[in-house]
């Protein structure tokens, strides 16, 4: 009988000292929690879509806490998450900077053609291990709506072989963002600007021999542009938001019509907390 009595108090006394220092371990290892910054966490939508331009929203939260960030940076929530989050920290909201989604591509077959005739799974993400996709343009939209599939909210549509996204639907997810194999989606702030719908770093005479509507990195934006918003850089021209006033003047000269202004349409409606 002691035979076996023996191992099993042996067994039991290891499980309980190894309990013990477990418990003590979690005690003086622990690592405090932030009140503030759980309780602005609560009021987040949850998207972590990373346009406040931190990762995700418990990093959001985090820097909020610190007093590193401010309340308007999550377009998805929009104005009441502003206000939320503001109240908790005892400051004031500020503006709300909403966003939108953009395709940075105006390839459709209107202006280009494909090389290749796909017959595979009909995914941006497949096609585009065949040598870097069917079009023409290897920079460009491949048309077959990876970006349409995981939008929830119809913001999404492919016509002609190139997709267009609706600022009045888009709710500022990133779902699209991270499914386009070419990162050919990023956010842009919605308000009167313009965009360069166009990808394309090769050169010039390259680029509009596979794409009407290529970006050239002709310059003429840059020379156009008064407040030094158009930069043009890998021959393809860049415009930054914050220093763009939208007058129109990058448009009305680009020889490819790539730079067009952006349509805000209606009011912004923010993410809701649980989409429908």
């Amino acid at each position: 009988m002691n035979a076996i009595l023996l191992p099993v108090a042996i067994v039991a006394g290891i499980g309980l000292l190894a309990g013990l220092g477990l418990a003590i371990a979690s005690i003086v290892m622990a690592v405090p929690k932030d009140e503030k910054a759980e309780a602005v966490l609560e009021v987040l939508p949850g998207a972590n879509c990373g346009a406040c331009g931190y990762s995700g929203c418990s990093g959001y939260a985090a820097a909020l806490a610190k007093g590193e960030a401010q309340p308007g940076l999550c377009s998805p929530g929009g104005e009441q998450v502003s206000q939320a989050v503001a109240a908790i920290l005892g400051v004031e909201a500020g503006q709300t900077e909403y966003k939108t989604a953009l395709v940075h591509c105006m390839g459709s077959y209107d202006n280009t053609a494909d090389r290749m005739r796909y017959q595979g799974i009909a995914s941006c993400a497949a096609a585009a291990q065949l040598f870097g996709g069917t079009g023409q343009c290897s920079w460009g939209c491949m048309g077959l709506g990876d970006c349409a599939a995981v939008c929830e909210y119809g913001a999404i549509t492919v016509c002609n072989g190139l997709a267009s996204i609706d600022p009045t639907k888009c709710k500022g997810c990133s779902k699209c963002v991270k499914a386009c194999p070419k990162k050919l989606i990023s956010f842009v702030p919605l308000k009167q600007q313009a965009v360069v719908r166009c990808s394309n770093c090769d050169k010039g005479a390259v680029a509009r021999k596979n794409c009407k509507a290529a970006c050239i990195g002709c310059m003429r934006c840059v020379k156009a542009c008064e407040q030094g918003a158009v930069e043009v850089k890998n021959f393809l021209a860049r415009v930054d938001a914050h220093k763009c006033t939208g007058c129109g003047k990058c448009t009305e000269v680009c020889p490819q019509h790539c730079i067009t202004l952006l349509q805000t349409g209606q009011a912004f409606i923010p993410y809701p907390k649980e989409p429908a």
